[in-house]
């Protein structure tokens, strides 16, 4: 699946390195020396070089080799092809797009709603769901949302205003 990975700022030195904008939780391995990213306007660019400079990713590409060049590709989108269903070396770690359109069950097995959206906040992951009367959003914390199952495209949850309720 083409993913958007990050975006191209502005030229850094006279050498041909972008500032880049991260927006990917995998930075090492999406642009890494090697790797190839799509873009819209540019076709396919090759990174050759990369490093952080105060705190900030700088990548350079095949083909551009100066300010002047780099700076034709500002705000240039990169995409990559991810394989969202890859193992993960965390077994709790799924994809954004895996978790959108999931049916969520209460405990005892009655259809709570459909997940819509994944909310990232500093603290901790919001899954946004819809049900017939409202939006929840419930926190992505293992004790309430304790079966999470991608492939069948299925999570149960534990309402917080529902704990402690009795039925």
């Amino acid at each position: 699946m083409r993913l958007l990975v990050g975006r191209i700022g502005r030229a850094h030195g006279i050498l041909g390195e972008a500032t880049i904008e991260v927006r990917t939780d995998d930075a090492d391995t999406r642009f890494a020396i090697g790797q190839k990213l799509q873009t819209d306007e540019h076709g396919i660019l090759a990174i050759t070089s990369g490093r952080v400079h105060n705190g900030i990713l700088l990548l350079g590409f095949a083909g551009y080799s100066d300010r002047n060049q780099i700076e034709k590709l500002r705000n240039t989108m990169l995409y990559a092809d991810v394989d969202i269903n890859e193992e993960r070396e965390d077994g709790d770690d799924y994809h954004v797009l895996q978790l959108i359109g999931c049916a969520a069950y209460l405990e005892n097995g009655e259809l709570f709603g459909e997940v819509t959206d994944v909310v990232n906040l500093p603290g901790q992951d919001l899954l946004a769901i819809k049900t017939p009367t409202r939006e929840a959003l419930i926190p992505f914390v293992r004790q309430l949302v304790p079966i999470v199952d991608v492939k069948a495209k299925r999570v149960v949850v534990i309402p917080p205003d529902m704990i402690g309720v009795v039925e």
